[in-house]
C-alpha cells in the first residue's frame, strides 16, 4: 500500500519536533520531499527503516533553512555512500532554477571535494520551471510556483497508484497561482502554524502562514477529500493532534489529519478509507523496500 512517512512536523522555530518534510512511499521507491534543518533528516530517516540507498529523487521546496539543511546532509551522505560504492544508481533533487543554484553554492561552500565532485554526475540537481511534469520515483509529478511573496517556492501535484490526486503545497496557504493544479485533490498536504484561536499569539500572517481553521476553509473549498496538517508550532505537542482536530472539523467536512513525527498515512482511496487517524509507525530493523 502506498503511504506517507511524515518525518517531520514543525515549523522553522520548533524544537520539540522535526521541520517539517516526509517521503511518500509506493512500496518499491520512497521519494524524499524536502530536508528539514540539519541532521535530523538521517535519524528520522533511520527511525523510519527508510535507508538512504533506497532513495534516489527528492524535492526541495524553498530555499528556507528548516527545508533547505537537510537535503544538504542528504547530499552529503549520497556522496559518502557513492564514493564507498554503498549506492548504486543515481540521486536525482528537483528544485527550481533559483534554488538550484542556491544548492550548489551551499554544498560548494561546506562540502568536501571528493563530495561536490559527484554533483552533475551522478548526484544530479535538476531545474523545473512552473507547470513542469517530470518523473519522480515511480510517478510523474507536476511541478509549479505556488506564488510566495516571500521567497520563491514550488509544490507539486501527482497521481497515486489508484488514481488519486496527491497535492504538495509547500509551506504557505493556497494562492491563486497554485488552485489550478491542486484543486479537486483526494489527498492535501497544506501548512497549519497555528490554531485560529491562538492567531494573536503566533502571529502567522506576518510569517505568510495560515491557522488550522483556514487551512481547513481553503481545502473544502477546493474540492480535497483528505487534508494532512503540518508545518505547525510546537508548544502544546502533546494536546496538537486533539486541538487542531477540534478546530478543523467544523470546517472540513472530508478525513483530516494531524499527524506526529514518524507517522504514517495509508494513502487508500478515500472510498475504503477505514479511519482519519494515521498508524504509528513500527521501527524495523531492516529499510523499507
Amino acid at each position: 500500500m502506498e503511504r506517507l512517512i511524515v518525518l517531520g512536523t514543525g515549523n522553522a522555530g520548533a524544537v520539540r519536533c522535526y521541520n517539517t518534510c516526509c517521503v511518500l512511499h509506493d512500496g518499491e521507491e520512497p521519494v524524499l520531499v524536502d530536508g528539514g534543518g540539519g541532521n535530523g533528516l538521517l535519524v528520522r530517516l533511520e527511525r523510519a527503516g527508510v535507508r538512504v540507498e533506497d532513495i534516489h529523487h527528492a524535492f526541495l521546496s524553498h530555499c528556507h533553512t528548516d527545508h533547505l539543511f537537510g537535503m544538504i546532509w542528504m547530499i552529503r551522505t549520497v556522496a559518502q555512500r557513492i564514493r564507498s560504492d554503498a549506492y548504486a544508481g543515481s540521486f536525482t533533487l528537483y528544485c527550481h532554477e533559483e534554488l538550484a543554484g542556491v544548492v550548489h553554492s551551499i554544498a560548494d561552500m561546506t562540502l568536501p571535494v571528493g563530495m561536490t565532485d559527484c554533483i552533475g554526475d551522478r548526484i544530479r540537481i535538476v531545474p523545473v520551471a512552473d507547470g513542469e511534469e517530470r518523473p519522480f520515483g515511480g510517478y510523474r509529478a507536476t511541478f509549479f510556483d505556488i506564488g510566495s511573496t516571500k521567497a520563491r517556492q514550488f509544490g507539486f501535484t501527482l497521481r497515486l497508484r489508484n488514481g488519486d490526486k496527491l497535492s504538495f503545497l509547500g509551506d504557505e496557504p493556497c494562492t491563486p497561482a497554485g488552485r489550478p493544479y491542486v484543486t479537486d485533490s483526494d489527498w492535501l498536504l497544506s501548512e497549519a502554524f497555528c490554531l485560529y484561536a491562538d492567531r494573536d499569539r503566533f502571529k502567522p500572517y506576518e510569517k505568510h502562514h495560515g491557522t488550522v481553521r483556514e487551512s481547513c476553509e481553503t481545502a473544502a473549498a477546493l474540492g480535497a477529500k483528505n487534508l494532512v496538517l503540518w508545518h505547525t508550532e510546537d508548544t502544546r505537542l502533546a494536546e496538537r493532534k486533539a486541538l487542531y482536530t477540534a478546530e478543523g472539523k467544523p470546517f472540513f467536512p472530508g478525513n483530516l489529519f494531524v499527524p506526529d513525527d514518524l507517522d504514517v498515512i495509508p494513502l487508500s482511496s478515500p472510498s475504503i478509507l477505514r479511519t482519519p487517524r494515521p498508524h504509528r509507525l513500527q521501527y524495523p530493523q531492516k529499510g523499507i523496500r
